[in-house]
């Protein structure tokens, strides 16, 4: 019965956020009194009513819920024009990774832990109609088609904490890889989280290499109703093409200013001027120009670009080491709005973390990755 339960939870992602945080502000106050500024908050024991309802492994894979936005870029004829829909499907991701409007926390992968998933694209049918089709029988995902573009991650590291995530299209013949450590600081009225990383694009019939790097995260106003910024600078470039990508994120003032705003800069080779530029919000709406003919164009609109849904295997179908299985009674309990026990069931596979960690230190073990 709990699985049932939990794959109508997953389908339902309603924002029940904001209540639970406003009616807090005591235990907030009480954390906030036990920390220093720039404290790493690694080890810190946050409150349960502050996790989001899902592991920081499935808040990566979220970011593609644009896939048709990344395989696109194998579409494009020139080198100019696959370095823009690269800089289009990456700033584009990160509204798509963001469930709530209340900034909160995603769970802290356990060591192993690993989350798949798969998306549908544009013109193909839906996952769930077709019992026929072609499957790959191997990679991130073996049950997902040629068509589909798949997608895992996993924790292979928990002090420093690491995640590593893969995705492809099999078809397409497009890879993205990357790694992410995730260092938190208390900066006193927010929370600062230090993405060290590095992704890359790879685009087997060119033979093209896009890396790049992340922006930092801010949990701003923690004392009342938390919101994400991002902030800092990307770059994104190939090495192949001589294509490089300039981005800042840049962090709202004290006093006016808006949010969430971004500036982007492409150059070509050792060009001092850029062929294109383009500015706007990474969560609403971003315009582009290309410099040489002055034509303007929306790099993205967030309204009008659709969010595929994640195909994500039952939880009584997975494994006891992904996402949905290990923390689902977390999730259960958060969803009900039961603190307590959401405590307990945290605090539970914390545990069996630890005791699993003794048991292979005694046995002399090391720990493998997938």
């Amino acid at each position: 019965m709990i699985y049932i339960c939990l794959t109508a939870l997953y389908e339902d992602e309603s924002d029940s956020d904001l209540g639970s945080m406003e009616n807090h502000g005591s235990v907030v106050t009480h954390l906030l009194s036990q920390v220093k500024i720039g404290m790493d908050l690694t080890k810190v024991v946050l409150p349960t009513f502050i996790l989001e309802r899902r592991s920081l492994l499935e808040m990566y894979a979220d970011s593609f819920a644009h896939p048709d936005q990344f395989v696109k870029i194998v579409d494009q004829p020139t080198p100019r024009e696959r370095m823009i829909q690269v800089v289009r499907w990456y700033l584009s991701s990160y509204h798509a990774g963001r469930k709530s409007q209340v900034a909160k926390k995603p769970y802290n992968p356990i060591l192993g832990e690993v989350f798949r998933c798969h998306w549908d694209l544009d013109g193909m049918p839906e996952s769930n109609a077709t019992n026929d089709k072609q499957e790959v029988g191997d990679g991130p995902v073996p049950w997902c088609s040629p068509d589909q573009l798949s997608f895992v991650a996993e924790q292979v590291s928990h002090h420093p904490p690491i995640s590593a995530f893969y995705a492809e299209h099999v078809n397409k013949r497009i890879q993205f890889e990357a790694w992410v450590w995730t260092k938190s600081k208390f900066l006193g009225l927010s929370i600062g989280v230090h993405n060290i990383g590095k992704g890359t694009v790879t685009l087997l019939d060119t033979g093209e290499e896009y890396t790049l790097t992340f922006p930092n995260g801010y949990g701003r106003s923690i004392l009342t109703v938390p919101w994400i910024e991002l902030g800092g600078s990307v770059v994104i470039e190939c090495v192949q093409t001589g294509h490089k990508a300039n981005i800042e994120f840049l962090t709202k003032p004290f006093y006016g200013g808006k949010k969430h705003r971004v500036t982007c800069e492409v150059f070509a080779g050792a060009d001092k001027k850029p062929y294109y530029t383009a500015q706007g919000e990474w969560n609403s709406r971003m315009d582009g120009r290309w410099t040489d003919s002055g034509r303007s164009e929306v790099l993205f609109e967030v309204s009008s670009m659709k969010a595929r849904r994640k195909r994500v295997a039952p939880v009584s179908r997975q494994q006891a080491h992904e996402s949905r299985r290990v923390w689902r009674h977390v999730t259960c309990a958060l969803r009900a709005a039961d603190c307590d026990a959401a405590t307990a069931a945290k605090r539970a596979v914390e545990q069996a973390q630890r005791d699993a960690v003794k048991a292979r230190d005694a046995n002399g073990e090391k720990w493998n990755t997938l």
